[in-house]
């Protein structure tokens, strides 16, 4: 019973292993890969790999490689929606709103879009409503760009590639060719713009949200209506907005 229950607790550990290596990799990974990471023999890793497929937490790209599937996704999207941080995090988004006098929030890459996660409104009548849970494109949004300067430069033009890009406003830009040096200037300064790109008459600013390992985890947002703040006003708020992104960085190191 005993040599069960260790064989046991070791297939679990196993299992956890994999999923947490998977989650955490900056690129996908081969079988090979997670065998020789987590010193699992090889016929090991592919019956519980196969396991984690069936049951749709992992899924193997058309590479061969490992990525995470919808069952993790969700599984991940939850653990944060019942964070004990909160109302620490209310918090943080409330003072930095009240700051700006604008709406800020946070987004989460997922996939090809943007998550809002969370976010804070001011009271002014006229402003852009996006429910937390809204899918944003990450082509023409600030915490968008953001995330895709993040990526190395042949990551993230596999995937414009095959993404549709349909221009939203008349400042959309819908090409490779067209996105490209402005992401290569994010990246230099780590600080996303929108000028009217995702809604006429909108512009936002986002900063990174880096987990301890200088990760990028979320963005940070901010936006407004031109006849209310323009976008070098946003981008004055540039110094609040990162000390904030700090704090959230200090948060998910905690955790």
């Amino acid at each position: 019973m005993t040599s069960e229950r260790r064989k046991k607790g070791s297939s679990i550990t196993r299992v956890l292993e994999i999923i947490e290596a998977v989650a955490k990799a900056d690129r996908p990974l081969s079988p090979a890969d997670l065998a020789l990471l987590l010193d699992i023999p090889k016929p090991s890793i592919h019956r519980i790999l196969q396991q984690l497929v069936d049951e749709g937490y992992l899924q193997i790209n058309v590479r061969g490689l490992v990525i995470p599937a919808d069952r993790l996704d969700n599984a991940a999207w939850g653990i944060l929606h019942t964070s004990r941080f909160k109302a620490l995090r209310q918090a943080i988004l409330q003072k930095l709103a009240d700051e700006i006098g604008e709406t800020c929030g946070i987004a989460i890459p997922r996939g090809t879009e943007m998550i809002y996660y969370d976010r804070v409104q001011t009271n002014w009548p006229l402003q852009m409503h996006l429910p937390i849970g809204s899918h944003t494109p990450i082509w023409c949004t600030a915490s968008g760009k953001l995330y895709l300067s993040s990526l190395s430069k042949d990551a993230r033009q596999g995937i414009l590639r095959n993404l549709p890009m349909p221009k939203h406003t008349r400042n959309t830009l819908t090409t490779i060719e067209q996105l490209e040096p402005e992401l290569e200037q994010i990246a230099s300064n780590d600080l996303g713009i929108d000028n009217e790109e995702f809604v006429d008459g909108m512009a936002a600013i986002s900063v990174p949200i880096k987990d301890k390992q200088g990760k990028l985890f979320a963005c940070l947002f901010t936006h407004a209506p031109l006849i209310r703040k323009s976008l070098d006003q946003l981008l004055a708020f540039e110094p609040q907005m990162r000390r904030a992104a700090q704090e959230f960085g200090e948060l998910i190191s905690e955790k």
